[in-house]
């Protein structure tokens, strides 16, 4: 019996420049930290017949690989060269749909428990570029690099990739007293809103490759927001890290009119004016968490103002281990 973790992320920085349509031309970089929310999935062998058995959101019970609906799981176990009497479940803190990278933390933790049932190792980059590829390549998702990294690697982790899709890996080391004052005054707000981001990612997709000079210039600005957010979370300036999270979102609602709606941009009026020095929603937008930057002493009316909005708070740590194997026996 295995049985594996990989956290949750949220992205502070870059995101977006880490789509093929767009590194691929330019080059990408994004900053984001793992939190200790997780995916778990268990793997088993069957002892009594060799059915393959997946549990996620429903339940599937196949002969085959080929029967597998899910399309994460059928190219995993394809490549991997498994079938015959396997049960994999899958459970998680968190749901999906909110703009943490759900679907790409599932995938590795997922490889990360079928090659300790294969008794095979794995560097954490490799684990990371091998979610990549079945994600991008087999399964033919709309995603970027960033949360199969931020799943195994965990940390505060810095991406620069090439326009060859080679990425170097960073950590920031960042002292106890700003990861401290950032976790208390970095605050995650969920909107009640799951969604795919799909939609939104196949149309940056497409304008990309289509030199759509507005999308374009708005992933050029959020790369260069991204250096100056690591600058500034470097030297502790977390105050100036608030003022680039505003910025960051007013640029990323140029991407697309699906990024915010009506009820989003109410939200963030009253996060504004209850004190929030800056923020943005969380993944490719249209729901899921809002994170809002806020000094202490403004806190509470924040707090109490999205309450009443219908906005639900989400304490985090962070997770500092990445994908890791629990069990496995």
């Amino acid at each position: 019996m295995i049985l594996s973790r990989a956290p949750f992320r949220i992205s502070i920085g870059g995101g977006g420049t880490d789509l093929p349509s767009y590194y691929s031309r330019f080059g990408g970089f994004v900053l984001g930290a793992a939190i200790t929310q997780y995916v778990y999935v268990y793997v088993n062998r069957s002892s009594i017949d060799d059915h393959i058995r997946v549990k996620y959101s429903r339940a599937e019970e196949v002969q085959s690989v080929a029967e597998i609906k899910h399309d994460l799981i059928r190219p995993v176990l394809e490549m991997l060269g498994l079938g015959s009497g396997l049960e994999i479940v899958s459970m998680a803190d968190l749901p999906a749909g909110i703009g943490l990278g759900s679907s790409s933390t599932y995938l590795v933790a997922t490889l990360c428990a079928l090659l300790a049932h294969k008794r095979e190792h794995v560097g954490t980059q490799a684990l990371a570029e091998m979610a990549c590829n079945v994600e991008m390549n087999l399964a033919q998702h709309p995603v970027g690099k960033q949360d199969h990294y931020m799943a195994a690697f965990g940390g505060f982790t810095c991406m620069d990739i090439d326009t060859e899709g080679q990425v170097k890996v960073t950590q920031l080391n960042l002292p106890l007293s700003t990861l401290d004052e950032f976790r208390n005054s970095v605050l995650l707000f969920y909107t009640g809103v799951t969604r795919s981001s799909h939609g939104i990612l196949q149309a940056q997709n497409a304008d990309t490759k289509q030199d759509n000079s507005e999308v374009i210039n708005s992933l050029h600005k959020t790369k260069e927001i991204g250096y100056r957010v690591k600058d500034a979370i470097e030297r502790g300036d977390l105050e100036m890290f608030g003022r680039l999270l505003d910025e960051h979102w007013q640029n990323k609602k140029l991407r697309s009119n699906a990024v915010s709606n009506p009820d989003l941009d109410e939200y963030y009026r009253i996060a504004r004016e209850s004190g929030a020095i800056g923020g943005k929603i969380m993944g490719a937008g249209g729901g899921g968490f809002f994170m809002l930057y806020c000094p202490n002493g403004s806190k509470p009316r924040l707090r109490a103002n999205l309450n009443q909005a219908g906005l639900r708070e989400l304490s985090y740590d962070f997770d500092l281990e990445g994908a890791k194997v629990l069990v496995n026996f």
